[in-house]
């Protein structure tokens, strides 16, 4: 009996050594070039839910393939095992494989110090996240996550997921408006009607408003519409010219005889002085000797006879 089963073992030996060799070919012929590819591992940490990201899924740099995920954990399995539970961070670790040249845990401290960031994005409807490289604009707005253990692997800073990032708005939103006085935001709204209505329509007090006051305006533009269509302005203007070459004539002619009057008085200050010299010089002539020629004074502007009447 057993001599009969021989054979049937020694074919189903044989059937499973060839099924494994064509499973190692198989694997050999389409993961050959993830098996032999040169590539190192990365690690990010996260705060926020990672559901659809599982190991395996993909790593993109601007949206180009460079590696996979490795490992999703929580930091209180991996690094936190000797900390109290309640003072654990619980973060969630990814480790990730990025196929390539292998870079220096200083040269990713470099890229992140140029703000090279992870975050977790979603493929479209599908719901499938995989992890995205980026060097980010604005990531000041998010300071990386502080830990107290040293990685396995080199660390690149992570971003929230955008959709967490909505979502918190949205949740923002909604406590801003919980907390927003609508009552006392209304006062102040019939409050605002009100001052606009006695601004355009007065108070009767005094303030005559503002459409008042314009219809005002237009009575004052009509009135000076009207002046200009009578030519009275032209009127006016010619009549100030007139004035101003009146003056002008009058203030040149008081010019001409205020000169003729300075003329006359420095030819009546040269008699005085002449007097003067014969008085100190011969005092007797002023009473045994001739009478002194009579001095004219000017008269009305003009000079009469200034000589010596006798």
């Amino acid at each position: 009996m057993s001599n009969n089963s021989n054979p049937n073992y020694f074919r189903l030996g044989v059937f499973v050594l060839a099924a494994i060799g064509v499973l190692v070919a198989v694997i050999l012929i389409f993961g050959s070039g993830q098996l032999f590819k040169k590539s190192f591992m990365v690690e990010t940490y996260l705060k926020q839910s990672v559901t659809g990201l599982d190991t395996g899924a993909a790593v993109r740099f601007r949206g180009v393939k460079i590696g996979q995920v490795t490992l999703v954990g929580l930091s209180g399995d991996i690094y936190e095992k000797d900390v109290p539970f309640e003072k654990r961070l619980q973060y969630v670790v990814i480790r990730m494989q990025i196929f390539g040249d292998k870079v220096t845990e200083d040269q990713i401290a470099e890229f992140a110090k140029n703000n090279l960031r992870a975050r977790v994005r979603s493929m479209g409807i599908t719901g499938v996240n995989y992890v995205e490289f980026d060097f980010s604009n604005a990531p000041s707005d998010y300071s990386p996550l502080s830990y107290s253990w040293k990685p396995a692997d080199p660390v690149i800073p992570s971003l929230p997921n955008q959709a967490d990032e909505i979502i918190s708005g949205m949740q923002k939103f909604v406590s801003t408006l919980n907390h927003a006085d609508f009552e006392g935001t209304q006062k102040k709204f019939d409050s605002l009607l009100v001052n606009l209505n006695t601004l355009m329509a007065g108070d009767g007090k005094g303030n005559e408003g503002l459409v008042r006051s314009v219809q005002s305006l237009n009575v004052i533009i009509e009135r000076i519409a009207k002046v200009t269509d009578k030519d009275e302005l032209n009127i006016l203007m010619r009549e100030l010219i007139g004035t101003i070459v009146s003056l002008r004539q009058t203030v040149a002619s008081i010019q001409g005889d205020t000169g003729a009057t300075i003329e006359n008085l420095k030819q009546t200050t040269e008699n005085l002085n002449e007097f003067s010299r014969i008085a100190s010089q011969s005092p007797s002539s002023l009473i045994w000797g001739e009478p002194p020629p009579k001095i004219v004074l000017p008269m009305n502007g003009t000079q009469g006879q200034s000589g010596v009447q006798k």
